[in-house]
């Protein structure tokens, strides 16, 4: 064998064995993420990256065992050129009287998306120029195709296509290697690596508290769908009332009731300092009241009102707002009808599911109490007749 074959065999090996490298590191970019609320795991999903593909499972246990199957053809600079979504119950089977899948092919200036039912196939065609994709909650995971393409065409915010529709989904720079989401109900934290790995997902600055963990490998996602059981609501509902006066006049609220799941509670995790707070859960807190109320100086008159929380270090004040049939994320200061102060004091037993109860006081008097953790906050108040 001459000197010239010898060296051409070496670079030949040279370039097989690099092959193999790179081939083996897209391989291995299988990882799962545990998402928790609190000390329970909700969710947990399992995705394998390469350079043309994004394919993965997420497995919800709110309210109930759901399995959303996903499979991301990618083309030049990470972009997608075609998705497929699937949505199964624990046993993989489709869920009733839904599509058994929804296909995506993008274009440049529109996607299609095609619902696949058992005897027919729906077909939309929606306007979004060159598009990226995502799976909105529980999954964050694609958003390291958002960080791709964010790296690549250096915009922040750009047109996506998710199971919702179009949006506009992107990520802006927080702190150092954090990323905040733009668009989806809740604006995450994202931590990435240098090679553009998603680490981790935090909802504690969002009224979603829910925090995820990058682990390397995969998990079994048959057997863990098989072990997991429903969650039910998260947050379940309650209604509380109390008469007042001869003529018995109500005072109503319907609220939220998240638990506390082993989190800090005021001032820290779940009604962090300065924020304005829903006072619950889901739905804005509604008060309804035949009597006109006193706060202090504050006349709530008859009729229907939202309650929010701003706990802050200086003192505690209950918010009642005008606007009404809201969410809890959908707080507008330019209805504020008025503050009462709130009165935070110890509980004689820890509060682990939030409690709001009303009593009724002497003279015509009445309290709210709102209960969590190792505190309750109270707001005084009188009826008018």
């Amino acid at each position: 064998m001459t000197h010239t074959t010898q060296v051409a065999m070496r670079k030949a090996l040279l370039l097989f064995t690099g092959a193999l490298v790179a081939a083996t590191t897209l391989a291995a970019q299988q990882a799962t993420f545990y998402y928790r609320l609190g000390k329970d795991t909700i969710a947990v999903e399992q995705f394998t990256r390469t350079a043309t593909s994004f394919t993965g499972e997420v497995i919800r246990r709110v309210p109930n065992v759901l399995r959303i199957q996903y499979d991301i053809t990618l083309g030049a600079g990470g972009k997608p050129t075609r998705a497929v979504i699937r949505q199964r119950q624990a046993d993989g089977t489709p869920l009733a009287g839904q599509p058994s899948e929804a296909r995506f092919t993008f274009g440049t200036d529109s996607v299609k998306r095609e619902n696949v039912f058992p005897d027919s196939t729906q077909t939309r065609m929606l306007a979004a120029k060159q598009a990226a994709f995502v799976i909105t909650w529980p999954s964050v995971a694609t958003a390291e195709l958002l960080y791709a393409i964010r790296k690549a065409t250096r915009t922040d915010s750009f047109t996506a296509v998710s199971t919702g529709g179009v949006a506009m989904f992107g990520l802006t720079p927080t702190v150092g290697d954090t990323m905040r989401l733009i668009g989806g109900p809740y604006p995450m934290r994202l931590r990435f690596d240098a090679d553009g790995r998603m680490l981790s997902v935090d909802g504690f600055y969002t009224t979603n508290k829910i925090t995820g963990v990058r682990a390397p490998g995969g998990v079994d996602m048959n057997a863990l769908a098989a072990k997991m059981t429903p969650m039910g609501v998260a947050s379940a509902r309650g209604t509380v009332s109390a008469g007042f006066g001869g003529t018995q006049s109500p005072v109503v609220i319907d609220y939220g009731r998240p638990k506390v799941r082993e989190r800090s509670v005021w001032g820290g995790e779940l009604v962090p300092f300065d924020t304005v707070w829903r006072a619950g859960a889901n739905a804005a807190t509604h008060l309804a009241t035949s009597k006109p109320l006193a706060f202090g100086d504050v006349v709530v008159p008859p009729g229907m009102y939202t309650l929010w929380i701003q706990h802050t270090r200086n003192g505690t004040s209950l918010i009642i707002n005008k606007a009404v049939g809201v969410w809890g994320t959908q707080y507008d200061s330019t209805q504020v009808l008025g503050r009462a102060p709130l009165v935070l004091a110890a509980t004689p037993e820890f509060v682990e599911e939030f409690t709001i109860s009303i009593r009724v006081l002497p003279q015509n008097r009445g309290a709210i109490d709102f209960a969590w953790g190792s505190q309750v906050a109270t707001a005084t108040f009188t009826v008018r007749q």
